[in-house]
């Protein structure tokens, strides 16, 4: 099954067996972690293919939730599927940000990836050192001093990576391009924007 789900066969799976709500597994889509385990009733997956972030049924609040709806944090859906009895969801998604409220890339810290990626658990850090800005963090400091010293940061950090590369050996070339990528991911994260992101342009400029 994929968003093209239709109406008629979200209302054949099997709501009546635990009370109106299925267990949905929400998996990313590019390293295959599973990222969290929610529940939705018909309407919750009805707004997750219409809207394409993945939405919750709350039990503890009896309401409807969208994933990010508070951090930002949405789970932009790739595909919903169906298991063979009809009663558990799985969405891939990709997400923006950490997915677990401890800030973390999932909410099972152990659960293993196709392709673990720590640019991917770098880019997850600074999106919540942008929303916490915890004291005494430089990451915090950058977000603070604005978006023209951050993109200022990234200028210098560019040449200085270029200059590594003609005229200076491979280790401190790596520590400088370590330094650009850092900061790149930080002016991102300050326009509201991502690893993901950029992940999809590559993706669609890729796939032309």
């Amino acid at each position: 099954m994929s968003l093209e789900l239709a109406p008629e066969a979200v209302d054949a799976l099997a709501w009546s067996k635990q009370g109106g709500l299925l267990p949905a597994i929400v998996q990313d889509a590019d390293t295959l972690r599973v990222l969290m385990l929610g529940y939705m009733d018909a309407a919750a997956l009805r707004t997750t293919l219409d809207s394409g972030h993945v939405t919750f049924f709350s039990r503890s609040r009896n309401t409807q939730w969208t994933k990010g709806e508070t951090s930002g944090h949405f789970l932009d859906v790739v595909a919903v599927d169906v298991d063979c009895d009809n009663d558990t969801v799985l969405v891939t998604a990709r997400p923006h940000g950490p997915t677990c409220h401890l800030g973390r890339e999932s909410c099972f810290p152990d659960a293993p990836a196709a392709s673990s990626s720590f640019v991917r658990e770098l880019d997850a850090l600074i999106a919540t050192r942008e929303q916490e800005r915890p004291g005494g963090s430089y990451t915090t400091k950058l977000f603070e001093g604005g978006i023209r010293r951050i993109a200022q940061k990234v200028g210098e950090e560019g040449v200085e990576t270029a200059l590594a590369a003609v005229a200076q050996s491979d280790e401190e070339l790596l520590g400088e391009a370590g330094d650009l990528l850092y900061h790149l991911l930080v002016l991102l994260r300050a326009r509201g924007l991502g690893l993901a992101d950029v992940e999809a342009v590559l993706r669609a400029r890729h796939a032309g």
